[in-house]
Formats: structure tokens, C-alpha cells, sequence
């Protein structure tokens, strides 16, 4: 029993999850930008007041949105990392090219990114996107940590940072396959990853 998640924390997972499905299916058929939140409400089976019980307003809705689908990106993140402990750059490397490749292949990333400024979405991930960053950040500097506990923390959450702004940038405007990208970003910051995490 003790291992046990308590009732109430299950029952707002299991809501905030549902809420998180509804508007995900809304996304994939429609802009941001023409989705309400009686709309998100509806499909979940819940009332609006509960929905703004639970997130305020619609943009505090939508950041949370965006890192509940981020989660599914850095979980397969950190298995690229620690599958490459032995060599720094090649798990940078690795971490980048298959964030990006997911991204893109994912139908409502696709449709952030593709957002001319109209659909409502993109702001949370470029100029309204600090909590979206900084939550990243904090996922990705862990993930080093632990995977190479000698390296100063503030260089490695220097190395995280610019991950990450480097991550939302070329998912946002990529310029080349994922691969490569990946393999330009672990050229460009390979002294600063020797030196940081200590192999050089």
C-alpha cells in the first residue's frame, strides 16, 4: 500500500491527462488560435469551470500542454545519453538528431512550427516560451548530471540551455536533416563538451 499513488493525485493526473488528450485531438484538426476551451471541456467530459479550476486561463493551459508533449521528446532524450555515456559529443549528438527527427515527425509539433503567426501556438515555444525552457533545461542538466557527475553544474547547465534554445530554433526553422544538424551542433560545441565534462 505504501507505494501506492494517494486517490486525489491519481484523480488529477488522470483528469489533467484527459484535458491534455482532448486538446491534442482539437490540434490535430485545427489552429490553436480557433480552439476554446468549452471545446477542450466537451471532449474531456468535464465542465469549463473545471478546466479553469485547473489551469487558469487558456495560455497557462497551453504551456502545460507543451511540456506534457515535450515530456514524450526528453524521456527518449535521455535514453540517447545515457546510451553514449562513453563519448560526450556522440551523446549530444545522438540526443539532438533523434529530438529533432521525433519533432518533426510528430503531427502537432508539425503544426506549431508551421504556424505563420496566426494559429496561436508557436508563441509558447519562442517568445512566450521561458517556462517551456527553463523546464527543459532543468530535464536536459539533470540527464548530464547524472550521466557525468564530475562536470561543474553551472557548465553543464550553460550546455543545456543552449541545447535546448538550439533545439526550439531548428525545430522551429530547420535548415537541414536532422543528422546533420545534429552533427553540426556536436562540431560547434565539442571543445566546450570535452572540457565540461571532463575529457578533454
Amino acid at each position: 500500500m505504501a507505494g501506492r499513488t494517494p486517490y486525489p493525485e491519481a484523480a488529477r493526473e488522470l483528469l489533467r491527462q484527459t484535458l491534455f488528450d482532448a486538446a491534442r485531438h482539437h490540434l490535430e484538426q485545427r489552429p490553436w488560435s480557433e480552439v476554446t476551451m468549452g471545446d477542450i471541456a466537451a471532449t474531456a467530459g468535464v465542465s469549463r469551470q473545471t478546466l479553469y479550476n485547473e489551469f487558469g486561463n487558456k495560455s497557462e493551459f497551453a504551456v502545460n500542454l507543451t511540456i506534457h508533449e515535450g515530456e514524450r521528446f526528453l524521456d527518449a532524450v535521455d535514453a540517447a545519453v545515457r546510451a553514449h555515456t562513453d563519448n560526450p559529443r556522440a551523446a549530444i549528438r545522438a540526443a539532438l538528431e533523434l529530438f529533432l527527427r521525433t519533432a518533426g515527425e510528430d503531427p502537432l509539433i508539425r503544426m506549431v512550427v508551421t504556424d505563420d503567426g496566426s494559429g496561436g501556438m508557436l508563441p509558447f515555444v519562442t517568445t512566450q516560451g521561458m517556462p517551456v525552457v527553463v523546464w527543459a533545461t532543468a530535464r536536459l542538466a539533470a540527464t548530464i548530471e547524472e550521466g557525468w557527475p564530475q562536470a561543474p553544474k553551472h557548465e553543464v547547465r550553460l550546455l543545456a540551455e543552449a541545447l535546448v534554445r538550439l533545439a526550439i530554433s531548428y525545430i522551429t526553422n530547420p535548415s537541414e536533416t536532422p543528422d546533420s544538424t545534429a552533427a553540426s551542433v556536436a562540431e560547434l560545441l565539442g571543445p566546450f563538451i570535452d572540457r565540461a565534462l571532463g575529457t578533454a
